[in-house]
């Protein structure tokens, strides 16, 4: 099976298929984690770089009085971290959404890999150059969207980040994530997300019928949303 991270870093330059067999050989067994369970707490060393395999997981920080901000989501293909290196402790914590699969990748063979190919290299500058985008766009989210556009630019942004791991099918994608981690992530009260989320579906843009997210008109969806795919840089980074 076609491994997620290496779908993805085709996004960020022309890998050869040597590439592929040298990036693959970093992939240690995914092991499988519940739902709603920490992988690194705030304070905590870290000796490698999760990477999710399948499932879907954030980052996330709680303040003293319990309240959590969840700070970027990840989904199939995302390592939790920068590829360069690793903190000498953990400044935020990483957790579950879902069921997940996930790998550990280790941080010297990885560097020994930029090395040996300027491509690798390419592709894993290119993927920390889209993370950082992504936190860049969910401060303006925060900071100027009305309710109802945080939730239509994310679901745009994520119809794309999962399009590019093979994730979609037509306009339609799994959305696991509940009401209360949508709040967590997009500054809102449960109550604002669900009055976002009827007046999306009044607009007939998009509809969520269980855990499955339909987007019936893309291009209206973002021009509501002001949404601008540019920050990820679909096409790789020249």
């Amino acid at each position: 099976m076609d491994h997620p991270f290496l779908r993805k870093l085709r996004h960020g330059a022309q890998l050869t298929k040597e590439d592929e067999v040298l990036l693959a050989s970093l992939l240690e067994p995914a092991r499988a984690i519940s739902a709603r369970e920490d992988v690194a707490e705030e304070g905590s060393e870290p000796f490698s770089l999760p990477l999710i395999v399948d499932g879907w997981a954030c980052r996330y920080s709680t303040l003293e009085n319990g309240q959590r901000q969840i700070i970027s989501l990840f989904v199939p293909g995302d390592l939790c971290e920068p590829f360069g290196m690793l903190p000498r402790f953990m400044d935020h914590s990483v957790a579950t959404l879902t069921p997940v699969m996930m790998t550990p990748v280790r941080v010297a063979p990885i560097k020994a890999a930029v090395l040996a190919s300027p491509r690798i290299e390419e592709a894993l500058w290119w993927d920390l150059l889209v993370a950082t985008a992504i936190d860049r766009e969910h401060l303006v989210s925060l900071g100027r969207r009305t309710a109802t556009e945080r939730l239509g630019h994310l679901f745009c942004e994520l119809h794309l980040r999962l399009e590019m791991v093979g994730l979609v099918e037509g306009l339609s994608y799994e959305m696991p994530v509940t009401q209360a981690d949508l709040g967590d992530l997009l500054g809102l009260s449960m109550v604002h997300v669900n009055r976002s989320l009827q007046e999306l579906r009044r607009t007939g843009l998009m509809s969520l019928r269980g855990r499955r997210l339909t987007i019936h008109d893309l291009e209206g969806l973002r021009e509501l949303s002001f949404f601008d795919d540019g920050y990820l840089h679909p096409e790789g980074a020249n």
